[in-house]
């Protein structure tokens, strides 16, 4: 059993790699088919939660590291995802795509809110916090869930039901995506939609990140991580003053608005345009997820069986709201799927749809899936607090 809080972080970040690069070195079929279905992500989410049920580490000696490194750590990463996030840019998707995005969005929320009405009784007590974390990571992503947790005080217990709904709902219907994106024409015939648009922004956005040829360099890197942590410092320190002067949020809320909005600002300088966001933002968040799921036991996730039915409805429901929109405003399967998936998926698969579609739409689904990333987190706490309403 690990009791050194270091030792404990540097096995957190080997294991992490280790399965990071799982797919990298395991080329045959059947190990790719097996990652599909299990992602390194997924297999990060139940690595960590198997090694702490067999108390792999001290929860108690360690748990001074982890309340150090976690949430400094999370501002440090939603800064640079936010950096991606060129408003400037995502206009340029169109009116029809972003209210097919929007429209997920709120279909999502909506399911929820829905889903917790009718389990909330068999959920248990506080449930509504897990699933507003759920919410974040299905309004936008991973990184989102993790912020949502800080905002709403989520224990390490509840969120590992969250956790086990990410992993296994939303990798079924990120599944369940790719086999109905094979039926467009059926699809598109049946809603009678035009996606003249939408191949003309997709071939300007590729056109416009070819373009950016500036190369990845390791002092880019530092610079990134330089500023990150300082943004997360800072914004810990002015959150903490704001809350105590303005206390309408708490100061991990406050933070968490603050390095939002700086983020988003900064995004559109210069410096948003350094090659490196993606990949210092992408070691953060599977440091942060390896922390988050090595507190969760396993052991004591008796009531899953009912948080996967709460997940599935959720989708259901999304679902049905999305195919009834399609038809209304005649949307082309594209647009509902990536904008489905850019929700519950984020920049880790809503890409990958749009490819399967058509490698020239690829760009289309990262700035979906950013997009994202800007409401995720006030998306998923303002849903959770709906929720907390419900007797």
């Amino acid at each position: 059993m690990i009791h050194d809080g270091f030792i404990y972080l540097g096995t957190l970040m080997l294991l992490a790699a280790i399965l990071v690069n799982l797919p990298v070195y395991l080329k045959g079929k059947g190990a790719q088919k097996f990652f599909k279905f299990a992602p390194p992500i997924v297999l990060l989410y139940l690595g960590m939660m198997l090694l702490c049920t067999m108390k792999m580490w001290n929860l108690e000696d360690t748990a001074a590291t982890y309340k150090a490194v976690k949430n400094p750590l999370l501002y440090a990463m939603l800064f640079l995802m936010l950096l991606r996030c060129d408003l400037k840019k995502i206009i340029k998707l169109g009116p029809k795509m972003l209210i097919g995005f929007f429209a997920a969005s709120l279909s999502i929320c909506t399911g929820f809110i829905v889903s917790y009405a009718i389990f909330h009784k068999m959920l248990g007590p506080d449930s509504w916090k897990a699933l507003g974390a759920l919410c974040g990571s299905w309004l936008g992503g991973s990184g989102n869930m993790l912020a949502v947790q800080a905002v709403l005080d989520v224990s390490e217990e509840s969120m590992a039901y969250s956790l086990v709904i990410d992993s296994v709902c939303a990798v079924m219907y990120v599944m369940f995506l790719l086999w109905v994106i094979n039926f467009s024409k059926e699809f598109n015939a049946w809603t009678k939609a035009d996606v003249r648009l939408i191949n003309e922004v997709g071939a300007s956005l590729e056109e416009e990140a070819k373009a950016n040829t500036k190369p990845l360099t390791w002092k880019s890197m530092l610079l990134l991580v330089g500023v990150s942590f300082f943004i997360s410092a800072i914004s810990k320190d002015v959150g903490s003053m704001v809350a105590n002067a303005l206390p309408v949020f708490d100061s991990a809320t406050w933070t968490v608005l603050l390095v939002t909005a700086v983020g988003l600002l900064v995004a559109m300088t210069p410096f948003g345009k350094l090659k490196g966001t993606e990949e210092v933002s992408n070691i953060i968040l599977y440091v942060e997820i390896a922390l988050i799921a090595s507190r969760a036991d396993i052991s004591a996730m008796g009531n899953a069986p009912v948080w996967l039915a709460a997940g599935f409805l959720i989708l259901l429901i999304h679902v049905a709201v999305m195919v009834i929109l399609a038809k209304v405003i005649k949307m082309d399967i594209f647009t509902c799927a990536v904008a489905s998936l850019a929700n519950v998926g984020g920049t880790a698969t809503a890409p990958v749809l749009a490819g399967a579609y058509s490698s020239a739409l690829v760009p289309v689904g990262i700035l979906m899936a950013l997009l994202g990333n800007i409401i995720g987190t006030p998306g998923g706490a303002f849903v959770g607090h709906l929720m907390s309403l419900i007797g």
